[in-house]
């Protein structure tokens, strides 16, 4: 009987171990039958940087490459060196051509079906291959597109696809690029009868407190041989997921053809979207025949209106509102490139906190998922197609591709990003270099009228320079836009609307330092709707713009010279690390009423040294009273109020009090004797003080503080938390002189994705496990892995007490 025991215990268990495997085989099939129509498709490629010729055939062997999820920019994880042919302007980062690989099975029953492969973005001149067949090549690195699989898919057999990606013509950007597969990749897989990729777009009219009418535009398409005779259902629900409006249209569909079917649904009491108010819909679009679903999409949008005149300029929901807009690349600083969804996420985040209320995707189509953070955060959106047309700027930039591919780029933008209700225009360049050829008027007409084949709800503009001209030698092609761009001359506006005053005109760039003269303007006049400063946040490349240098280091403007080791830009209101620079406070307070008073130090000059501007440039001033070097000698106290006056104490004792109205540009300036110790800045209202804020010495860092954006991430591969790392000193003040080296040690399922301290002339590596801190602050970029479990992050520094922080990793 003993011995009988383990024999029924082993058979029972192989038994069960049977049942348990055709039990998930079954259920594996049944996920395949019931597969989502778009599925992320990052995880698990193949990495080799550089040429491999045989890489896109089936069979090649990729076993000693690199592995990797996308989002990916090889550019980023290289070295910056002054001899990388990306030059001053794209950062001194490597570029060069790379290949990507993935395996993957289809199974057999998907034979029947239609399955295409989606790329959100591919920088650039990318080929794609599946099982050796080459698909096409596509230069624009910053448009989405999508090629058809099916005639080429082995159906229950391993399929590979190839993409090779050629970054190596240099330069092709005045800014970094990054390279690689940066955005996402998808597979899509729908019946022959379908919904088409960007198929649905949906506006909005008519709309009141009441109601709103919301039009549903879907293209169907029929691959079959046969008559299909269809149901289009549009089903909207508002942002509480109750059903809001419902509609079905039967519709015959030819065999081979395909038709845009339109619906409109009356929607009661709609929650509209705004800034303040980002209210989302859903559209869950399904084809069905005989009751059976073969295709169904979800759209999210927003219902809204918008209006432009001379009288009121810019009306959001019947309410004027002013632009307080900042220009944005496409990078994420350490992270180059790549649009992970957090980094895009956390970047509107931080716009929105500085007081900007909208950005200018310059100069290129931004990802899907910045856009969508900004339909839920509420940031308006300028969408911008194209840096130049038929002349180009650099010798390999999209000159060499505008007359052949114009049409399908600009499409791809309209027709991808026409439902999100945070994009208020649609931009079609900037700063042209044949702006004042006829033929450049000819082209801007051309690009408007085919944007206006598909939306006709927003108005269209480009940025113009003006380069010393009078502008009205621009007069002609700013008539072919809905409203003129103007770069760095707002000033030209009052004039203008003499000579043309039905022009309605927005500022699309602007210089950091002339913050208050573009608010005024802004304000004073109807006709100008807003302000787009240059820019919004620091990124990489553009080297040197913003910079500013002491006396006797190599003078001149970011083109002019080669200032290695600066790698980026520093023009912006937020710096690579996510602070806020004084000059963000100054320009938010401008616009907002949430902040009232502010306090900044200006950086003194080492004599006899002088510190010098450049055009994009402020004067360096800091959240700092730790300069003791300098005590008993004189320093510029900045305080920024919204209050009619303010007061300046040191260590308790009044310094002085001075007038912070609109005369004053909202700003009083200090200059005081350095003594360690409190500085403290109170607003003054009515002769009572309101509101304070100080300013505290410093002294030696001995202690890290670790703060994360976010302390539970998902064990997806794609998340990202954000950690912020501090020096302070005994008394919990952060010391903004201390600049130690840092390093980072990282255990549990995560990876450090990048290392930042927001200091463009520091060019070690962002991928790494060590860097000086800058001004008292760094930054870690921690990535999830595909398993959950505790994060646990540890800083350490000479000196220093060791600081880890632990990050939930989950499902």
């Amino acid at each position: 009987m003993n011995n009988l025991i383990p024999h029924h215990i082993h058979y029972l268990k192989k038994s069960m171990l049977l049942l348990c495997m055709l039990l998930l085989n079954f259920l594996s099939l049944h996920a395949q039958e019931n597969v989502k129509r778009k599925q992320l498709f990052n995880d698990d490629w193949r990495f080799f940087l550089g040429e491999e010729t045989k890489a896109s055939s089936d069979n090649f062997n990729d076993k000693d490459w690199r592995h990797l999820d996308l989002p990916h920019d090889w550019s980023i994880e290289g070295k910056v060196h002054p001899k990388n042919a990306t030059g001053a302007g794209g950062g001194y980062f490597p570029a060069g051509v790379a290949w990507y690989r993935k395996t993957f099975t289809v199974p057999e029953n998907w034979k029947t079906q239609k399955t295409a492969i989606y790329f959100e973005g591919v920088y650039m001149n990318s080929e794609v291959f599946i099982n050796g067949k080459s698909l096409g090549v596509y230069p624009y690195g910053y448009s989405s597109f999508s090629y058809d699989l099916s005639p080429h898919l082995k159906y229950g057999e391993q399929n590979v696809i190839a993409v090779r990606v050629d970054n190596s013509q240099q330069m092709n950007s005045r800014w970094y690029s990054g390279s690689g597969i940066y955005r996402h990749v998808w597979l899509i897989h729908t019946d022959p009868v379908h919904i088409a990729q960007w198929g649905t777009g949906i506006s909005t009219f008519e709309i009141s407190p009441k109601k709103a009418t919301v039009r549903v535009e879907t293209k169907v398409i029929n691959e079959t041989e046969s008559l299909q005779e269809i149901t289009v259902t549009a089903l909207i629900q508002n942002p509480n997921s109750n059903t809001a409006g419902r509609q079905e249209t039967k519709v015959a569909l030819s065999p081979k053809s395909e038709k845009v079917v339109t619906q409109l649904i009356k929607v009661s009491n709609p929650a509209l979207w705004s800034p303040q108010q980002p209210f989302l819909y859903k559209a869950l679009i399904k084809v069905s025949k005989q009751k059976k679903i073969l295709d169904e999409s979800i759209v999210d949008f927003g219902i809204r209106s918008l209006k432009f005149t001379v009288e009121n300029g810019f009306q959001l929901n019947g309410k004027t509102i002013k632009l307080n807009g900042g220009c944005v690349h496409h990078d994420n600083g350490a992270l180059g490139a790549a649009a992970f969804d957090r980094a895009e996420q956390r970047k509107v985040e931080l716009l929105k906190a500085s007081g900007f209320n909208a950005v200018r995707t310059s100069h290129n189509p931004p990802s899907e998922a910045f856009l969508d953070a900004c339909d839920r955060v509420g940031l308006l959106v300028m969408d911008e197609s194209f840096d130049c047309w038929k002349i180009g700027k650099n010798k390999y930039d999209y000159s060499n591709y505008f007359n052949a591919w114009w049409k399908r780029d600009l499409q791809a933008m309209v027709l991808r990003d026409r439902n999100h209700p945070s994009i208020f225009m649609w931009s079609i360049g900037n700063e042209i270099p044949e702006r004042e050829d006829p033929d450049a008027v000819n082209t801007a007409k051309m690009l408007s009228e085919e944007i206006k084949k598909i939306d006709t709800s927003r108005p269209i503009t480009s940025a113009i320079v003006n380069g010393g001209k009078n502008w009205d030698i621009f007069d002609p092609l700013m008539a072919q836009h809905d409203v003129a761009g103007y770069n760095y001359s707002l000033d030209k506006a009052p004039q203008d609307h003499i000579r043309v005053p039905s022009r309605i005109i927005v500022q699309t760039e602007s210089y950091p330092k002339d913050a208050f003269k573009n608010w005024e303007l802004v304000q004073k006049n109807k006709y100008i709707i807003g302000d787009f400063v240059w820019t919004a946040m620091d990124y990489l490349g553009e080297s040197g713009i913003g910079r500013y240098y002491y006396s006797g280091e190599v003078h001149g403007e970011h083109w002019e010279n080669d200032f290695f080791p600066w790698h980026g830009a520093y023009c912006g209101d937020i710096d690579l690390i996510g602070w806020r620079k004084p000059i963000a406070h100054y320009r938010g307070m401008l616009y907002n009423e949430k902040e009232k008073l502010y306090m900044a130090v200006r950086e003194p000059a080492p004599e006899p040294l002088e510190i010098k501007q450049t055009w994009w440039s402020v004067y360096p001033t800091w959240e700092s009273w730790t300069w003791t070097e300098y005590t008993g000698k004189n320093v510029e106290v900045e305080v920024y109020s919204k209050y009619p006056k303010v007061k300046l104490y040191l260590n308790g004792q009044l310094l002085g009090e001075k007038q912070t109205g609109e005369k004053e540009e909202f700003k009083a300036v200090f200059t005081v004797p350095y003594a360690s110790g409190t500085l403290r800045a109170v607003g003054v209202a009515n002769e009572k003080e309101e509101e304070s804020v100080t300013l505290k010495t410093a002294g030696e860092a001995v202690q890290i503080k670790l703060a994360a954006d976010r302390k539970e991430i998902k064990a997806d591969g794609q998340d990202l938390t954000y950690i912020a790392v501090e020096l302070l000193d005994r008394e919990g003040v952060l010391n903004p002189n201390a600049d130690g080296r840092l390093t980072f040690k990282i255990q549990g399922p995560g990876s450090i994705q990048a290392i930042d301290n927001a200091n463009l002339k520091d060019f070690e590596p962002y991928q790494s496990l060590t860097r000086k801190a800058w001004h008292g602050r760094a930054l870690a970029i921690v990535r999830s892995t595909h398993e959950k479990g505790e994060i646990k992050l540890t800083v350490s520094g000479d000196g220093l007490q060791p600081q880890t922080i632990t990050i939930t990793s989950n499902n």
